[in-house]
């Protein structure tokens, strides 16, 4: 299996979705990046189980195939180039990594991409589409409120509701709430989902300085989120989230216009 990709352009990508990996795991296959290559392009995953985050990069591939390159030592070997080509050669029978350049060769030693966990699959999903602000100005108004508590695990994450009116991100720990609307982004079908802040982190961070479109699949148990060439699937937080509208006063006479700015 050998490929050639810019080195360069291939560390961008991997510190992209380096942040899904988990440092300590129960499976050792979970410190890799699982590389698969397809006719015309490189797809690089990582994944802690419950989220897994993957890129699409472009390459000059020789042959097909799939293979998990260690996470760690594979960026520390990036570091060392610029943004010069790099031949990839990976034996099949061993997995043993084989990367070139002028500067010299580098060996590793890789593992069967066939035991990297598989994707789960979203079955009769709803589907809603945002442009990347609106997503990331909603991470941003809530992720910072979600609570720590692992015994309330639904106010670990945010809660996004969909409907004709609009759309609704609430966030809280039980001290703070925050609710942001939008009135811009309509669902044909009701429906909501609590978000984990692992997930909405990462997206936050791969999101900043782009302006596109992003769809967003997801049922009762999975979200899967697609921009550019980068994806997103992650586990759901299950339970229903507290009655947040209960504590937000309807009728309160008290009410106070300051200048932003200033105060």
């Amino acid at each position: 299996m050998k490929f050639i990709v810019n080195a360069d352009t291939l560390l961008k990508q991997l510190q992209l979705i380096s942040g899904a990996l988990q440092n300590s795991t129960p499976l050792p296959i979970l410190e890799n990046f699982l590389f698969e290559l397809s006719p015309d392009s490189l797809k690089a995953s990582a994944s802690d189980l419950e989220t897994t985050m993957t890129t699409i990069i472009s390459v000059q591939r020789k042959e097909s195939g799939k293979v998990a390159v260690p996470a760690k030592i594979l960026l520390d070997t990036l570091k060392t180039f610029g943004a010069e080509p790099l031949n990839f050669k990976i034996q099949k029978d061993s997995f043993h990594i084989e990367i070139s350049s002028d500067k010299g060769k580098y060996k590793l030693s890789g593992l069967n991409g066939e035991d990297f966990p598989k994707l789960p699959a979203i079955d009769k999903p709803n589907t809603i589409e945002m442009p990347s602000d609106v997503l990331l100005a909603a991470i941003n108004h809530t992720l910072f409120a979600t609570g720590n508590d692992e015994l309330r695990p639904v106010m670990t994450g945010v809660f996004c509701q969909f409907s004709k009116e609009g759309s609704i991100f609430v966030a809280t720990d039980a001290h703070r709430l925050v609710r942001y609307r939008r009135n811009d982004i309509r669902s044909a079908k009701e429906s909501s989902f609590i978000m984990p802040k692992k997930p909405l982190a990462l997206l936050k961070a791969s999101m900043v300085g782009t302006t596109t479109q992003v769809k967003i699949d997801y049922n009762e148990a999975n979200a899967f989120f697609t921009f550019d060439n980068v994806s997103l699937i992650c586990r759901l937080i299950d339970g229903r989230y507290p009655n947040y509208e209960a504590v937000i006063p309807l009728d309160n006479p008290n009410k106070m216009e300051v200048d932003r700015l200033s105060f």
